[in-house]
């Protein structure tokens, strides 16, 4: 009986051997594994070696040629040597060489399936994936709503992002603002996320744990807990000593604070009003009705296809609808009998320096002529139309017009500032 155990254990081993001489590197090549010696390799393959051959695989996976494919295939390389000189078992099982293979056609593999997938679905699968693994463990609170422990994942994973970028820095030894820039270097780091991700950690007790998921146990255990919030309390006057030491606190002051942002000013609403008839009036004075139904449907916050189902509009003609809009809107804003009225809305009225910080102020009154100063002047005077043309000695018409000239230059200065800042 022993003897048949024997040969059927034998007899096993050979076909396993036989099987493990061969591995697939895509659907149409087989790459034949360099036969394994019998003896104990202690060392396995030297860098240089591993290196070239993960290169001339990942390549041929590849089929298309990359800039970055050997430092990738350098990293994985020494990620692989690293890890076979590491563990005490593959060093005694007497086949170091098999395990270097074996581990770094399993990292090109992953890299290769993300490489294909594309830096935008390979993001998108990626954080499926762990939002998945994630999604029981990220709160203690199981009485939480999908949108609530879905904007936590959301904020989880993002730190967790970052972790893993500073962890493949630290692990690879590439600088420290090393970001990945081509394909293959995004789908490097997006299979090294999901690799980290599931590293198993040993606790105690003989027993694992998926990294990201013991990082999102301790997202969830420092949230903080839940406050009930009575609102009626909260917004008025505190009666007694309790009242008022619940008034005091700090989760009453943050819905105090929420409650007052969200409210709407009822003098802003009134503006906002007289500006849109008065806006409305003037489209229609210019013979614009098309303006008219554009501004409309914007008011109503409909999207573009919505507004281009209702209006009969191609995309070409919504776009240069958009642009005429655009022309007459400005035009009104700068225009002698209205100015004011936009500009009070804005919260860029003269007493706003036209809606400039101090130093586009600054800018703004370098560009002006001595005559605009003049006008500027008299316009933070409050003086009539008339008064203007008399004081610049020209008529009425042509004051409107120079005051509208200096409306456009304070409307180039502060775009010029803002486009700056977004550059």
């Amino acid at each position: 009986m022993n003897v048949k155990l024997a040969n059927s254990v034998s007899r096993n081993a050979e076909t396993k051997t036989a099987t493990q001489e061969k591995m697939t590197v895509n659907d149409d090549q087989t790459v034949s594994l360099p036969t394994l010696s019998t003896e104990t390799e202690v060392e396995g393959m030297d860098l240089e070696s591993l290196t070239n051959q993960l290169l001339s695989e990942l390549l041929a996976r590849l089929k298309t040629a990359s800039s970055s494919a050997f430092e990738v295939a350098r990293r994985i390389a020494e990620e692989v040597n690293r890890i076979c000189t590491k563990s005490d078992r593959i060093r005694k099982s007497g086949k170091v060489q098999y395990w270097q293979i074996n581990l770094g056609r399993q990292r090109l593999q992953k890299c290769v399936e993300y490489f294909r997938l594309g830096s935008r679905q390979g993001r998108v699968e990626l954080h499926a994936q762990l939002s998945s693994m994630v999604y029981r463990h990220i709160s203690s609170n199981q009485y939480l709503t999908f949108q609530a422990r879905y904007n936590l994942i959301e904020d989880f994973l993002q730190n967790f992002y970052i972790e893993v970028l500073r962890a493949f820095r630290r692990e690879h030894d590439v600088p420290e603002d090393y970001t990945p820039r081509t394909q293959l270097q995004l789908a490097e780091y997006m299979a090294f996320t999901e690799q980290y991700a599931k590293r198993r950690i040993n606790l105690p007790g003989c027993c694992s744990q998926q990294l990201v998921i013991l990082r999102a146990q301790g997202f969830a255990y420092g949230q903080p807990p839940e406050t009930a919030m009575d609102i009626e309390q909260t917004v008025e006057f505190p009666k007694g000593e309790e009242a008022e030491k619940h008034s005091r606190s700090y989760a009453a002051q943050q819905v105090r604070e929420q409650m007052i942002s969200e409210t709407v000013d009822p003098a802003d609403a009134v503006l906002r009003d007289r500006v849109v008839t008065e806006l409305i009036q003037y489209l229609k004075d210019q013979d614009q009705p098309d303006c008219v139904n554009y501004l409309l449907l914007k008011l109503e916050d409909l999207s573009a296809p919505d507004i281009d189902r209702i209006l009969g509009l191609t995309p070409r003609q919504r776009d240069y609808l958009q642009q005429r809009f655009k022309y007459h809107v400005e035009k009104f804003a700068r225009s002698s009998s209205q100015w004011k009225l936009v500009h009070q809305w804005l919260g860029a009225d003269l007493d706003q320096n036209l809606g400039m910080s101090l130093q586009q102020w600054q800018t703004f009154l370098v560009r002006l002529s001595p005559e605009q100063r003049q006008l500027l002047q008299l316009k933070r005077n409050h003086a009539s139309d008339q008064e203007i043309a008399t004081n610049l000695k020209c008529t009425v018409k042509q004051a409107q017009k120079r005051w509208s000239a200096i409306l456009q230059i304070a409307w180039e200065t502060r775009n010029a500032q803002n486009n700056q800042n977004n550059s």
